[in-house]
């Protein structure tokens, strides 16, 4: 299991508390300046990361680690705080549990590799196609790791940047169009609703998505179209 699969986005976080992601936010942050002095404790606790919002923008959030969740948790009282505690271990319980299934179906030795091959041969030829499927489907369908999903963000990044050279100079919002248009795309062909939930057989397809994207023609219109309204407007 790789570090995102270990941990819990800011906005779980805010969901299991009752607060506003904005909120749960400033409350990190605020751990992360007393803890300044202390960079390699902190990133054992908090790693920044991004999420997409409902138009496609993106917006800060943290990971929190288990170590990272007890900490916040010293920092509420009462009967939100027990809440709180419950929610988030019974959360990394879970993730514990998907370890120790994965662990047992994918040999981690040399010998435990030797011993399912020798196991492979002695079942029919059908069995061993459907174990092999099953261990690809396994490796394929692991989370993206951190560096990789923070690699596919700067590649759409740079991709939209490229393209908005061709408009002219853009505002924010237009920009946002050609955000919301390359991320539903990328939404579009790996059947993910977000982009965290991209697995590891996703990679290669989306960064050569990102290479020969282009808007579609309802975007380009539109960011067109912002353009003469901005034009109307200093006239």
């Amino acid at each position: 299991m790789n570090q995102l699969e270990k941990t819990i986005t800011s906005l779980e976080v805010a969901e299991m508390v009752g607060k506003q992601h904005k909120e749960v936010l400033r409350d990190i942050r605020r751990i992360a300046e007393q803890l300044a002095e202390r960079k390699s404790a902190l990133s054992e606790l908090f790693l920044e990361s991004t999420y997409e919002d409902s138009t496609g923008r993106e917006l800060p959030c943290y990971l929190l680690t288990k170590k990272g969740c007890e900490l916040f948790s010293t920092r509420m009282t009462g009967a939100k705080g027990t809440q709180f505690a419950l929610a988030y271990i019974e959360r990394f319980n879970e993730m514990e549990t998907a370890i120790k299934e994965q662990a047992l179906k994918i040999p981690t030795t040399p010998q435990e590799a030797l011993e399912l091959m020798f196991e492979f041969q002695k079942d029919t030829k059908d069995k061993v196609d459907k174990v092999e499927e099953r261990v690809t489907d396994l490796e394929e369908n692991t989370v993206l790791s951190a560096g990789d999903y923070s690699y596919i963000t700067r590649r759409i990044n740079q991709r939209v940047a490229e393209v908005a050279r061709g408009f002219g100079k853009l505002t924010n919002k237009q920009r946002g169009e050609l955000h919301r248009d390359i991320n539903s795309g990328v939404k579009a062909i790996t059947g993910v609703s977000t982009r965290t939930q991209l697995r590891q057989k996703n990679f290669q397809q989306v960064l050569d998505y990102i290479i020969d994207w282009e808007p579609s023609t309802a975007t380009k219109t539109i960011v067109r179209q912002m353009s003469l309204d901005l034009e109307d407007c200093d006239d």
